[in-house]
């Protein structure tokens, strides 16, 4: 992560993910403690199905806590808002057409940290091949990346916040 830009947070973001580390650190690595303890309690571990899915579950936890440790400590606060800049920005709602869709179809995305995601909208991480492709350009504009399928083209219909 030392090559990345920091993630790009609202305040109340920065304040949700922060309480979440917190309570994971202290209720849920206690929670997580008693229930690997009662599975343990079960008999031999080799083949305790209880003991195995407790661990996993703690595996996971502690990835998620190491994930928000790094986020937070680089996080970078914002305001809520996306500039009106009428350039792709952290934080913006963009419209986009593939290339060869008809030109009815569009496909709206969330540009920015998934930790900021705008209801069921999917999220283009700035980092992305298509978030570097999109990042400060206009609508109007026609745009390529590198997909696993091959380079695509998509235009940008409309930006907003």
């Amino acid at each position: 992560m030392s090559d990345t830009a920091p993630t790009r947070l609202t305040p109340e973001t920065y304040e949700r993910l922060q309480a979440e580390l917190e309570d994971l650190t202290t209720r849920g690595r206690v929670e997580i403690a008693a229930v690997i303890e009662a599975a343990r309690a079960l008999g031999d571990l080799k083949e305790n199905g209880d003991y195995h899915a407790a661990k996993d579950s703690q595996g996971k936890m502690e990835s998620r806590i190491r994930q928000l440790q790094a986020m937070l400590a680089t996080a970078e606060i914002v305001d809520g808002e996306a500039p009106s800049t009428g350039t792709v920005t952290s934080g913006s709602v963009v419209t986009l057409r593939y290339e060869g869709d008809d030109d009815d179809e569009t496909q709206q995305f969330f540009f920015g940290s998934i930790e900021e995601r705008q209801g069921d909208l999917t999220v283009v991480s700035p980092g992305s091949p298509l978030g570097q492709a999109l990042a400060g350009r206009s609508a109007g504009e026609v745009v390529e990346y590198a997909a696993p399928g091959g380079t695509l083209r998509v235009e940008i219909v409309t930006i907003g916040n």
